[in-house]
């Protein structure tokens, strides 16, 4: 994509409203703009970061043996009535009524809704287990949005529910989840530490909500230092889903970690020397509840000796757009945003400091061009602007790696390349360049 031609309205100042890195970091680089207080519209270059955090969550949802689906995002007021959880929900549930004067909410979340569909099509546990999720818009009313994206009111989430036939099956559902949850956050260059958490309105009573250590989080959490040394995918990721997974999350639930309300200072295991005590934030959440859903609903299935059982159940959540404010929270410095190469919106950025000069303008033009047809998604830098100017720009942005074009070094035949995280500075031939990168960089 070329910058002249892309939709990108950067910010050469803080906006006064924005009081968290990833929020300012967000209006500056052009990612997002808001419509009202906790809802925002999303833009080309933020949009395309949101989808492939979206694609990551995807693709370790498929791989546990989840399976997709699409579950609208208003639903019936009498759904929440069988459950029980429509009076008790509170002011955060938006609660409308349609032209029949129908009681309709907008869903914060999922399980009655889910609950009815399983309910409806499954009548024997032969045909358990099953794991449905689905990638959808939510709102929450919060009393007060703030911190950009990253505690809106509307935001795009994955959740999934688990059923099975007995609490056997169902904890190996939400191992399975622990497992994958874990392989997600890793792909984006994330540590995030489970920690047993409180369940809140979702109910029941195992839950671990999976925290990033940020000076920013919203939450005080606390942790066993070791976790600070850990290679969670380098385990996670010889794992198989069939396999018993009970000896991982025992072995990762072994090591201390709780969020403020489940951390209790007079019973901690850890020494005060090992304890490490942070700021967190939140961008999972997985919860095993049993029949708190199944049995008010109905939702049963006949057991090998014919008898009634209620469906075991679990629910998985993670917040999507919120995992890319907690992405800029973890990568950036003073000069902008740092993103891992996984969820980048582009590959590299492409640089021609001379737009004027026939000869940077050929060679740019030629490199995009080849860049494009090897499949390296390049944005590529060719408005009349100072090198300063396209410099801070391309900081700002973050984009893993830069190749830059101008007159001294083209003359001897070279690009120079610069890496976005490191800031290290090397030339390269430029008939190479692509080979390389197409190499894999």
């Amino acid at each position: 994509m070329r910058l002249s031609q892309y939709f990108l309205p950067l910010l050469r100042e803080n906006p006064s409203e924005a009081q968290i890195v990833s929020h300012r970091l967000m209006l500056r680089a052009g990612m997002i703009r808001q419509s009202s207080a906790g809802i925002y519209s999303w833009l080309p270059l933020g949009f395309r970061v949101l989808k492939r955090v979206e694609q990551i969550v995807r693709e370790e949802q498929d791989r546990s043996g989840a399976q997709e689906i699409l579950m609208p995002t208003i639903q019936p007021a009498e759904l929440w009535r069988e459950s029980g959880r429509y009076e008790d929900y509170g002011k955060e549930m938006l609660r409308i009524r349609d032209r029949h004067e129908r009681e309709m909410l907008y869903g914060p979340t999922n399980e009655e809704q889910v609950t009815v569909i399983v309910r409806d099509a499954i009548r024997s546990y032969r045909d358990l287990p099953k794991n449905l999720y689905h990638i959808q818009w939510k709102f929450r009313d919060e009393v007060r949005p703030r911190f950009g994206v990253m505690r809106g009111r509307e935001f795009l989430m994955k959740d999934n529910y688990s059923f099975d036939l007995d609490q056997k099956g169902a904890k190996h559902s939400y191992n399975k989840m622990f497992v994958a949850y874990l392989r997600t956050f890793a792909r984006m260059r994330l540590k995030a530490i489970p920690m047993r958490a409180d369940t809140g309105p979702i109910g029941g009573d195992l839950s671990h909500e999976f925290q990033i250590l940020a000076e920013t989080g919203e939450s005080a959490v606390f942790c066993d230092r070791r976790w600070l040394e850990t290679d969670i995918l380098a385990e996670a990721e010889s794992l198989g889903y069939d396999s018993d997974l009970e000896p991982f999350f025992r072995q990762w639930t072994g090591l201390y970690a709780a969020t403020d309300e489940m951390h209790k200072p007079e019973s901690c295991p850890i020494p005060a020397d090992q304890l490490v005590s942070a700021r967190g934030i939140e961008v999972g959440h997985i919860f095993y509840f049993g029949a708190k859903y199944s049995k008010p609903m109905g939702a049963v299935v006949a057991g090998p000796n014919g008898e009634e059982v209620p469906l075991e159940m679990g629910s998985y959540g993670i917040g999507v757009s919120r995992l890319v404010g907690a992405l800029i929270e973890a990568n950036h410095d003073d000069a902008g945003i740092i993103w891992p190469e996984s969820v980048a919106p582009f590959r590299l950025g492409l640089i021609n400091l001379r737009p004027a000069d026939d000869k940077c303008r050929a060679a740019a033009d030629d490199l995009y061009s080849k860049l494009r047809n090897a499949g390296i998604e390049a944005l590529y830098d060719d408005r009349d602007e100072s090198p300063g100017a396209k410099f801070a720009a391309m900081d700002l942005i973050g984009l893993p790696d830069q190749l830059i074009i101008g007159p001294r070094g083209l003359a001897a035949g070279n690009i120079e390349w610069k890496r976005r995280r490191t800031g290290e500075r090397q030339d390269l031939p430029l008939d190479n360049t692509v080979q390389r990168f197409a190499e894999g960089g």
